[in-house]
């Protein structure tokens, strides 16, 4: 059974050189940016009718250059770079065991986070504001959650290299 974040990592084409690149800070929040981007282009059809697929294909195109446009990182010193780290470190868990408390957290806060996307689909549906605005809130700070605890896992996991 393929796993859905494996399915994406092989479908965004990750290997050590882009998974490096993705975890320039850069990379890291403009992504994080493409959340209330993604939601306003979808919400932008009241207004732009047809032509908000336009800049849905343009956000969709970026996240997939987004692991490809940045500079590797040098150093894992910064929280951005220890989180897309650990991402790593969660993607590979099957093999590399991770500890219990970091896998039980994990599930819960994507569990919890993944919720948000009820308001947010409704809010766009019903081009609700209140609603849109709820559920974007909840995914990118469920996002910014899920990326520090991946952070803690990837310190706990390495000795973090100067």
């Amino acid at each position: 059974m393929v796993r859905p974040d494996h399915a994406i990592s092989r479908a965004m084409g990750m290997d050590d050189d882009k998974w490096l690149r993705h975890a320039n800070p850069w990379s890291v929040w403009t992504r994080l940016a493409s959340v209330p981007a993604f939601a306003m282009a979808i919400y932008s059809r009241i207004w732009l009718g047809w032509w908000c697929l336009l800049p849905v294909a343009v956000i969709v195109v970026f996240l997939w250059l987004n692991t490809r446009v940045f500079a590797p990182v040098q150093t894992d010193r910064r929280w951005e770079t220890q989180a897309i780290l650990g991402e790593k470190l969660w993607l590979d868990r099957r093999s590399v065991p991770i500890p219990n408390h970091h896998r039980r957290a994990t599930r819960w806060i994507v569990a919890g986070s993944s919720l948000s996307v009820i308001p947010l689909a409704i809010g766009l549906f019903q081009l609700d504001p209140w609603a849109t605005a709820f559920g974007v809130a909840g995914v990118f700070f469920g996002q910014i959650w899920f990326l520090d605890r991946l952070a803690w896992l990837y310190s706990e996991q390495t000795v973090c290299q100067g």
